[in-house]
């Protein structure tokens, strides 16, 4: 037989599988413990994910930041972006051109005319894109072309608009709509004609608020679009380091050395509203997914109360044969350890597993109900995101048993705290 020590011995013994309502508790309380471990570990991993994919989705299209002039085009932006990449930690700057325009296709048959949208318009520079953005690597039909009147469009619209390579479609900027209005004010009517572009190519960045609403021209292009002349919207900057704290010291260093007249935003400022909400959502799904494993705990206090008064006998005998007030104490919480560290591991496999499986379980269940679980219209990703971290396991783990451990701490002050006398003639 194994050398044990008492109090484990007896609290194996006393765990051991049995056909009566304690063990059927016991039970219960084993996969209420599963269950809770297994779906935060789901939830949490999944919220990682999703924060994980969005920042990479963002940071390889739109860079970790961004120089230029408050209220004004940046004029001298070649100068500004050799002073830019000669800065320590800096990989590469380019420029762009950003604004918004009202688009039209061309007449389909189908559909009794154009359709009409109002995409974002990136002007870049296809031979320094490459330094800050993914994008050139992102065209999934046709090709990275946009010389002269090249256009590429991302994969959402052109799915939404049937756009096709080769299809013709008409950009009108805002400074052109505002010229017109402001002719009709005057009564002298000036019609401004719209740019005509071609799409060259289709780019799938894999994420749906800029697959549906970007598009892409060349860089001299934009700039006759919006009437800029030479100047650009601002520079694009990649760094060698994209963790936040890296970035912010990048973006104090170089505002520092460009000075107040130039303004430097980091990818956290710009999306500082999806990414705050994301992190309050993970926090808040944390706290409230944990009070599953509050009613876990609660069901260990019932389980363990109900084991003490069936042993109320036996443990008379105990203290009457010279058990000490912590060797009973011991028992109890040995037990509520070993129960909750039997759920802790099966849930952490469980978890573990599901987060796995996820997308599968996702299919079946489209293909089982015919809905659609997860649409990527809504969540603008194709498949659900999960990173599993280890700090997260070990923090939902360790507070997981620690609360098990804490479950056990009244009924094992019940047991110890009871007189073999009264114990025995109670019974």
């Amino acid at each position: 037989m194994l050398n044990l020590p008492f109090e484990l011995g007896l609290a194996l013994r006393y765990l051991r599988p049995k056909r009566n309502f304690v063990s059927m508790i016991t039970l219960l309380c084993v996969l209420g413990v599963t269950l809770g471990v297994a779906v935060l570990i789901v939830v949490i991993a999944v919220m990682t994910g999703f924060d994980r994919e969005l920042r990479q989705k963002l940071i390889g299209f739109n860079a970790h930041l961004k120089v230029g002039t408050p209220g004004a085009p940046l004029e001298d932006w070649e100068t500004v972006m050799r002073q830019v990449e000669t800065h320590d930690g800096v990989r590469g700057a380019a420029p762009f051109v950003l604004g918004q325009v009202l688009m039209q296709t061309q007449p389909d048959a189908r559909l009794m005319g154009p359709q009409s949208l109002a995409p974002v318009v990136r002007g870049i520079d296809a031979g320094l894109e490459g330094r800050v953005s993914e994008l050139t690597n992102k065209v999934v039909q046709g090709g990275f072309d946009l010389r002269g009147s090249g256009l590429l469009v991302g994969s959402s619209m052109a799915d939404q608009f049937n756009l096709n390579i080769g299809d013709r479609v008409a950009l009108y900027s805002t400074k052109a709509i505002d010229r017109m209005l402001a002719s009709r004010n005057r009564k002298e009517l000036e019609v401004v004609p719209a740019e005509n572009f071609e799409v060259r190519g289709i780019f799938h960045v894999g994420y749906e608020q800029i697959d549906a609403n970007f598009v892409a021209v060349s860089l001299a292009n934009a700039q006759d679009l919006f009437g800029q002349g030479e100047g650009v919207s601002g520079l694009s900057v990649m760094l060698d380091d994209s963790s936040m704290e890296n970035t912010r010291a990048r973006q104090r260093s170089l505002e520092k050395m460009l000075g107040e007249d130039y303004r430097v935003i980091s990818w956290m400022d710009e999306n500082r509203d999806i990414l705050g909400a994301l992190e309050v959502e993970k926090d808040a799904m944390l706290i409230i997914l944990f009070f599953v494993m509050v009613v876990a705990a609660f069901c260990i206090v019932c389980s363990q109360i109900a084991f003490v008064i069936r042993k109320t006998r036996e443990i008379g005998m105990l203290k009457g044969l010279g058990a000490t007030t912590g060797q009973v104490v011991a028992v109890f919480m040995t037990q509520s350890v070993m129960v909750g560290g039997l759920g802790v591991m099966a849930g952490l496999g469980a978890g573990v597993g599901m987060v796995a499986i996820r997308n599968d379980f996702l299919l079946f269940m489209r293909r089982f109900t015919g809905r659609e679980l997860f649409p990527q219209s809504i969540y603008s990703f194709a498949e659900l995101p999960a990173l599993v971290l280890p700090s997260d396991l070990i923090l939902i783990c360790g507070v997981s048993l620690v609360m098990c451990l804490l479950a056990g701490v009244v009924p094992a002050w019940i047991a110890a705290s009871m007189r073999p006398v009264e114990a025995l003639r109670n019974d």
